[in-house]
């Protein structure tokens, strides 16, 4: 069988509305329960599957915890998730509340898929995290480099992770995405 022009863009045509179904509609925001409800649920599921991250959080001076991103791409790709900030406080621990975020992301290469994922970032300092509150809009390798540990927190948390000013950890990956990061993700303060 022969692969010609025409069915090469109607299979990736194909793909393309199957990804779009997947993903469904877009999502309607949510009120400050629900996402508080969803901060919660991650943060039990980033204890369970990354165990050494409490550590992280017991060191850091906030966390931004971001439950459901959900991610989309076919050529041009697209991310969108609504979270919280946790401030540590000293005696209330993560019980104080620094405010609701959305991120959100756009890029274009080579990407295909579709994919849910969580993730939070450590502010290690207290010019971090008043950088990050002082901002309208915060972005990943623009305001700040963010470091991701290559093997996961389950490797250990080492030195260097510690001297950065904001660590970063995905977890909770659900669908298959190929080709999109969290590189130039904008985080935007919202009202709820």
């Amino acid at each position: 069988m022969t692969i010609t022009r025409r069915r090469a863009l109607g299979a990736l045509a194909a793909i393309a509305a199957t990804a779009a179904a997947v993903a469904g509609p877009p999502a309607r925001a949510a009120d400050a329960a629900v996402i508080d409800a969803r901060v919660n649920l991650a943060l039990g599921r980033l204890w369970s599957e990354v165990p050494s991250a409490r550590d992280l959080a017991s060191r850091a001076k906030g966390m931004l915890v971001m439950p459901d991103v959900v991610k989309g791409g076919f050529i041009i790709g697209g991310a969108y998730g609504e979270g919280a900030l946790r401030l540590n406080d000293p005696v209330e621990g993560y019980e104080k509340h620094g405010g609701y975020y959305s991120v959100g992301a756009a890029s274009i290469g080579l990407q295909i898929g579709v994919q849910t994922t969580s993730h939070v970032l450590f502010f290690m300092t207290d010019a971090a995290l008043a950088r990050f509150q002082r901002s309208d809009g915060w972005e990943i390798g623009a305001d700040a480099e963010v470091t991701f540990p290559e093997a996961g927190l389950n490797a250990g948390i080492d030195s260097t992770t510690l001297k950065s000013p904001v660590v970063g950890v995905v977890f909770a990956e659900d669908g298959l995405l190929v080709g999109i990061s969290l590189a130039g993700a904008k985080y935007s303060p919202i009202t709820r």
